[in-house]
C-alpha cells in the first residue's frame, strides 16, 4: 500500500543502494549522512520488516528505484518520493509535507541559518514541524511579504512560526514582495534592516522553498496572492517559463527568464540561492512536473521532496525536452 511514512521509505531506499547498487554501508553512510552502524541497523530492520527478498519488493522497489534515478540524473544530494497512490492534490500536499519536515528535522544543527520562502508546500513543511526541537536554528525570510489574506501563508507569520517551533530565533524581511519599480527596489533595498536581512538570507546554511507552476494559474502561489494575473502567467508561458522559486521563473532548462518583475522583487537574489549550500524544494502533482524539471536544471535544489507521479513524468520529459 502507499505510504507516507518517511522511515520506511528510508530503509527502502538504504536497502536498494545496498542489495541493487552495491555501495557498502560505510559509502551509504557518507551518502546519507549517518554513521556506519546507523545503516546496518536499517538493513536489519529492513529484513525483518520482509521489504527484502534477494529483489525489494512491490511499491518499495519502485519508489526506491525512482530516487536513485532522479539523484543520478540530475546530480542532487537526495531525493525524497512518496508513492502517489489515489490522493488529491491537498492530501499529496500534506503528505510531502510529513517527508521533507522529517528529513529537515534531521539535517538542522545548532547554530545554522534557514532561510524559508513562502508557498502551500512550505507551510505544510512547517505544521508538520509541531514536535521537532532544534535549539540554536535562526529562521530568516527569504523573500518580501506577499500579503496574503492567510497570514499562516506569508513570510513573518510562517518564519515566526518556525522559529518558535525550532525554539531559535527569526529574522522577516519588512518589505513587500515586489516593488512598484526598479528605483523603488533599490531604495528599499538601501534601508539598513533590508539590507541586512537579505545578506543574512543570501549567507544561509540551508533553505526551504516551494516550486510554483506557470500553468495551471491555480498552481501558482504568485497568482493566488493576487501579484499575477491569467494574463501574466500566459505572457510568462510565452516565454518559455516553467515554473518560479521564490519569485524567479525560468524554463524547462532552469535558466532564469528576463522578465521586468524580477527587477522589481525584494529578496535573496538568484545567484544567492545557488550558493545556498542545501536547498530543499518541495512540489507535487503531474502538473508540476515541468517546473520541477526546471527546477532541478537550475542548480539550485539539492533535496527534493515529491511523489512518484511526478517524479516518473520528470524523468521521462528529461528524455525529450
Amino acid at each position: 500500500m502507499p505510504t507516507t511514512n518517511p522511515h520506511l521509505l528510508k530503509l527502502a531506499r538504504v536497502a536498494r543502494l545496498y542489495y541493487e547498487k552495491n555501495l557498502t554501508q560505510a559509502e551509504i553512510a557518507k551518502h546519507v549522512g549517518v554513521s556506519r552502524s546507523q545503516v546496518s541497523r536499517w538493513l536489519s530492520e529492513a529484513r525483518e520488516l520482509d521489504m527484502v527478498e534477494i529483489r525489494i519488493r512491490g511499491l518499495w522497489n519502485e519508489v526506491a528505484k525512482l530516487q536513485c534515478e532522479i539523484e543520478e540524473r540530475f546530480n542532487i544530494k537526495e531525493a525524497l518520493i512518496m508513492a502517489t497512490g489515489e490522493r488529491g492534490y491537498a492530501q499529496a500536499i500534506q503528505g510531502l509535507g510529513v517527508l521533507a519536515a522529517n528529513r529537515l528535522a534531521e539535517l538542522l544543527e545548532g547554530e545554522m541559518i534557514l532561510g524559508i520562502a513562502w508557498s502551500t508546500g512550505v507551510y505544510q513543511v512547517v505544521s508538520t514541524l509541531r514536535s521537532a526541537r532544534q535549539k540554536g536554528v535562526t529562521v530568516v525570510q527569504l523573500v518580501g511579504t506577499a500579503g496574503s489574506i492567510n497570514p499562516l501563508l506569508d513570510g513573518p507569520d510562517l518564519a515566526r512560526w518556525l522559529a518558535q517551533t525550532l525554539c531559535g530565533k527569526y529574522r522577516y524581511l519588512p518589505a513587500p514582495l515586489f516593488a512598484s519599480d526598479r528605483e523603488t527596489k533599490e531604495a528599499i533595498g538601501r534601508q539598513p534592516i533590508v539590507r541586512d536581512v537579505i545578506e543574512m538570507a543570501e549567507h544561509a546554511d540551508m533553505a526551504l522553498v516551494g516550486i510554483g507552476a506557470v500553468t495551471p494559474p491555480q498552481l501558482s502561489s504568485l497568482f493566488n496572492a493576487k501579484h499575477l494575473t491569467e494574463e501574466n502567467l500566459r505572457k510568462i508561458e510565452a516565454k518559455g517559463g516553467v515554473g518560479d522559486i521564490c519569485g524567479y521563473f525560468y524554463n524547462i532548462n532552469g535558466q532564469l527568464l528576463d522578465l521586468e518583475l524580477h527587477h522589481r522583487l525584494i529578496g535573496v537574489s538568484w545567484e544567492g540561492l545557488h550558493h545556498i549550500p542545501l536547498v530543499m524544494g518541495v512540489a507535487g502533482g503531474r502538473e508540476k512536473a515541468s517546473a520541477i524539471l526546471g527546477a532541478l536544471r537550475s542548480g539550485i535544489i539539492d533535496y527534493l521532496v515529491t511523489d512518484s507521479e511526478a517524479a516518473s513524468l520528470v524523468l521521462e520529459m528529461a528524455e525529450t525536452n
